[in-house]
């Protein structure tokens, strides 16, 4: 008989989300029942999605797995205490539908953030005698205090502290990075409970872009691609300081931005106001789209402000430049750096300096095409051998396993 997981998220599709219908759909081919219990889509607008009305319980069947949506409070705007009742109403609505409708799983997953998803699988836990898999994907409250949603320190020591008590009551956390596993162990989570499981990216939307092959305005150029948000964490005012210092050299580097953000119109500007030629910045498009664009690049830029959270996190467009197959330029400490090296698929740079990113571009520029081919050629073979939604989910069902056994 299947084994029976009852995976708990906030967040599900068709909203923008990590391990959504994707994540649920390979569990199924792995041969598991899965019950997704989430709210009515919501994120990142704050309104109820088109199609969709609250209701007490909505069930539905997507891809063989069953799917029941529960009634929350809508808000994703900058109001924290807004914030705060969108997370307490679905932990709530989740809670009593885990506790007294839900069939009995034999094994529940629980997705973090919110942390409130995390109280409601304890319960859940402690009533139901469910072992727990919580999946950490932000780690708070260093999140919240770094990106300013909240700074009261009392409310973060609190926040904190409930944190400790959920990891103490479930079966297995399971990390994205070592960086996060270290802070855990620091934290007083025995080792033994942790499990790194690396992310994985949007496989079936790179891989299956529809449309003609993109091809950027100078053919000769030497394209160097940076897909995604454009926001103050990007910190990227030092890539158009490196792109100012390459274009009085006469290099044929070009640096193209891919997306939006609420630093776009303000790095425009700059870009205008030192006449930098070597600058391009288009449009955000959809997923499906993005891998042609990246498939076009000759190389493929991360990049992220030096602070040491960022050093225990690996950027979700790190996963999606190895898939593709293009040699990386990786301006983030830590963990993420780790990865481009073990692989070999691309050049480490430090994060916030023009000069370190101007040399690693040249040394690709003077490599030879078979060495960049070789880089592309490693990343994408450790993507497949370590990354891959593929090895993730076969992890993920290794503890599932494990765990319903006991």
């Amino acid at each position: 008989m299947a084994v029976r997981i009852l995976l708990m998220t906030q967040w599900f599709d068709p909203e923008p989300t990590f391990k959504g219908l994707v994540f649920a759909r390979e569990l199924v081919k792995q041969g598991f029942e899965v019950e997704v219990v989430t709210g009515f889509p919501n994120y990142p607008g704050g309104k109820i999605y088109p199609g969709f009305k609250q209701r007490l319980i909505q069930r539905e069947l997507i891809d063989g797995v069953n799917v029941t949506r529960v009634p929350l409070y809508p808000s994703h705007g900058q109001s924290g205490i807004g914030r705060v009742i969108n997370y307490v109403s679905f932990a709530a609505t989740s809670l009593f539908y885990g506790l007294f409708f839900a069939k009995r799983p034999d094994v529940i997953y629980a997705y973090h953030p919110p942390l409130t998803v995390g109280i409601a699988a304890s319960f859940i836990r402690l009533f139901r005698r469910v072992p727990v898999v919580y999946d950490i994907q932000d780690m708070w409250p260093d999140t919240l205090k770094a990106t300013g949603m909240f700074s009261n320190e009392k409310l973060l020591s609190i926040v904190s502290r409930v944190c400790d008590w959920v990891y103490r009551r479930v079966d297995r956390l399971v990390v994205l990075s070592p960086g996060f596993k270290a802070i855990l162990i620091e934290r007083g989570v025995p080792e033994s409970k942790i499990e790194i499981i690396y992310n994985w990216c949007a496989e079936d939307q790179l891989t299956t872009g529809s449309g003609p092959a993109v091809s950027f305005s100078n053919a000769s150029n030497f394209h160097i691609l940076f897909a995604g948000n454009m926001g103050k964490a990007q910190a990227l005012d030092s890539v158009l300081e490196a792109a100012e210092i390459l274009q009085a050299r006469g290099s044929s580097a070009e640096f193209i931005f891919l997306g939006g953000g609420v630093e776009v119109d303000r790095l425009k500007n700059l870009a205008a106001q030192n006449s930098l030629a070597n600058v391009a910045f288009l449009p955000a498009v959809p997923m499906t789209e993005v891998g042609r664009y990246l498939q076009a690049a000759d190389a493929l830029l991360v990049h992220l402000k030096k602070d040491p959270l960022f050093a225990i996190t690996i950027p979700s467009k790190t996963q999606a430049y190895m898939a593709v197959g293009k040699p990386l330029l990786m301006a983030v400490e830590g963990d993420a750096a780790d990865l481009v090296k073990q692989s070999g698929c691309g050049l480490v740079v430090e994060p916030e300096n023009a000069a370190s990113l101007v040399s690693a571009v040249e040394v690709l520029l003077a490599a030879k095409d078979e060495e960049r081919a070789l880089m592309a050629d490693k990343g994408r073979e450790f993507y497949q051998s370590h990354l891959s939604l593929y090895q993730g989910g076969a992890k993920f069902a290794r503890i599932f396993s494990q765990l319903a056994k006991k």
